[in-house]
C-alpha cells in the first residue's frame, strides 16, 4: 500500500519550517506531519518511546522518517543508533527491510540543515539576492556536507557580509523563506539526495 502519510521527527524547529514548506512540494500526494524536539539530544533521549508508541498502532499507509544532524558524530555509529532504536521498538527500517514493507526512515544530515542550503545557492540566492554569486565555487565550498569549522556559522557569516541578519541568524525565517525556492535536483549535498531518495520512495 502506497504511503499516504508521514511524521517527520527532527531535532530542532528550523528544520520543521523546511520540511513544512519542502515535503509538499516534494510529496503533493501525502499528509506530512513535522515534530521538533528542543535539540538533538532530547530527540534520542525520547525516541525509544516514541518509537514504541508507534509500534502499537501504526498503520500500514504510515511512515516516520527520524532526521537528525551529523555534528561530530560518526556517521555509521549514529545511523547503527536510530537502526537500533527503531528494531527494539518493533518496526521495520527502509535500511533493512528489503523489498519488504517498512515502517521508519532514518537519515543523517551532513553535518547540518544548513549544507543543503549551501548545495542549492542559487535558492539561497533567490531568497536574498544580495548573497556572493560564485562562493560555492571557492575551495572550501564545493562540497557542501563538508564545509570546516560549522556548516551554520559558514552560512551565517554570508549572509551578514552581504547584509543579512546583522544581529545574528534568524534560523526558522530562513529556512522557510529558501525551502520556498530550493530546487531538488539541482542540489549538489550528498545526504540532500540521498533524503530525497527516501522521500520520493515513501
Amino acid at each position: 500500500m502506497s504511503s499516504r502519510h508521514v511524521e517527520f521527527l527532527v531535532e530542532e524547529p528550523s528544520m520543521k519550517a523546511f520540511l513544512e514548506v519542502m515535503i509538499p512540494r516534494l510529496r503533493p500526494d501525502v499528509k506530512s506531519l513535522v515534530h521538533a524536539f528542543q535539540c538533538k539530544d532530547d530527540l534520542l533521549k525520547n525516541l525509544p518511546a516514541r518509537l514504541k508508541g508507534y509500534s502499537n498502532w501504526i498503520p500500514d499507509n504510515h511512515r516516520i522518517v527520524v532526521l537528525v544532524d551529523r555534528d561530530a558524530d560518526d556517521c555509521r555509529a549514529l545511523k547503527d543508533q536510530l537502526e537500533t532504536v527503531a528494531r527494539d521498538a518493533g518496526l521495520v527500517t527502509r535500511s533493512r527491510a528489503g523489498k519488504k514493507p517498512y515502517d521508519v526512515v532514518n537519515r543523517i544530515v551532513v553535518e547540518e540543515l544548513e549544507a543543503w542550503f549551501f548545495g542549492d545557492w542559487e535558492a539561497v540566492r533567490t531568497a536574498y539576492p544580495r548573497a556572493p554569486a560564485g562562493i560555492v565555487k571557492k575551495a572550501g565550498f564545493r562540497y557542501p556536507d563538508a564545509i570546516s569549522g560549522g556548516t551554520w556559522e559558514s552560512f551565517e557569516r554570508m549572509l551578514q557580509k552581504a547584509g543579512y541578519f546583522r544581529s545574528g541568524l534568524r534560523k526558522t525565517e530562513v529556512a522557510r523563506n529558501i525551502a520556498r525556492h530550493m530546487c531538488a535536483d539541482r542540489n549538489r549535498s550528498h545526504s540532500f539526495r540521498i533524503f530525497l531518495d527516501a522521500v520520493r520512495d515513501l
